[in-house]
């Protein structure tokens, strides 16, 4: 029988028996996916309308492109960036769930405490900064605990595992454990498709997805318009959905609890489907 996970959001159990849609709002001029960039308030604003109209649980905010190869901005710049969107967000929606994703610490902080994000999604599992861990713990919010190598910069260079499945799982297994001895209770794991991992080791992966539900925490899958889709199949990133939609429906299957997404409408039909066939 599957475990029921609950995660602690603005005082509030959010309950992931049922999976949850996490839409993708990224404010910045860069990212892998173009239609997922928005910059003016209007586009901010839409985006925002588009994720809860459609169905999704929650926005995930970034302003840090981490696509391999992707331009480093400075702390400020993306503060700048993320600062500007929350204040739009929770003017529009100020109960919405919104995660941010960021991976140093001190923005993190910011965004929680000043402009009322309310969950961390790090995509570097706290190594490119040794703050990100006890500032999770200060703030007692949610953290979603990401496998990576090396940085979005050289991450894809040569990835390599002797068996990516449980390299990934010790990875994470120790992570949690640090995180438990701070105090941090609200741990959601993301394997990291696409972080440092050739197009056969990110399948390899997902076909072994159900070994991390070992961990005894949630599982959030970020693959939609991945380049492991469309350099499979051809063609570019506004070419995947399809690939996409099988994807979030396998990570289902394998007991995904949180679906990151740039499309909300198809990824809601996907988990309506999957949990009539579960019933």
């Amino acid at each position: 029988m599957a475990v029921s996970y609950t995660i602690n959001v603005q005082g509030q159990l959010l309950n992931l028996a049922k999976p949850r849609v996490m839409g993708i709002l990224n404010v910045t001029p860069d990212s892998f996916y173009a239609a997922s960039r928005k910059q003016t308030e209007e586009a901010i604003v839409q985006r925002a309308n588009e994720i809860l109209l459609e169905g999704g649980d929650m926005i995930d905010l970034g302003a840090y492109s981490s696509r391999p190869g992707a331009t480093h901005i400075s702390p400020e710049e993306e503060m700048e960036r993320l600062a500007r969107a929350l204040r739009i967000i929770r003017r529009e929606h100020p109960h919405a769930i919104v995660s941010v994703d960021t991976f140093r610490a001190k923005v993190a902080e910011r965004c929680i405490l000043e402009y009322g994000a309310d969950i961390i999604n790090d995509i570097s599992g706290g190594e490119l900064d040794p703050d990100m861990f006890p500032t999770v713990a200060r703030l007692n919010v949610p953290y979603i605990l990401m496998h990576m190598k090396g940085t979005p910069q050289n991450m894809q260079d040569d990835p390599r595992y002797h068996d990516i499945t449980s390299e990934v799982m010790q990875y994470l297994g120790e992570k949690v454990d640090q995180l438990h001895e701070m105090g941090v209770n609200d741990i959601i794991l993301d394997p990291g498709y696409g972080f440092a991992k050739t197009l056969e080791q990110n399948y390899e992966l997902l076909r072994n997805q159900h070994a991390l539900l070992q961990l005894g925490l949630p599982l959030l899958v970020g693959v939609s318009r991945k380049s492991m889709i469309y350099r499979l199949l051809g063609g570019t990133p506004e070419e995947a959905l399809n690939g996409t939609t099988v994807l979030h429906t396998i990570s289902l299957m394998q007991g995904a609890h949180i679906l990151r997404v740039h499309d909300v409408k198809q990824a809601v039909e996907a988990v309506r489907i999957m949990q009539l066939i579960k019933q």
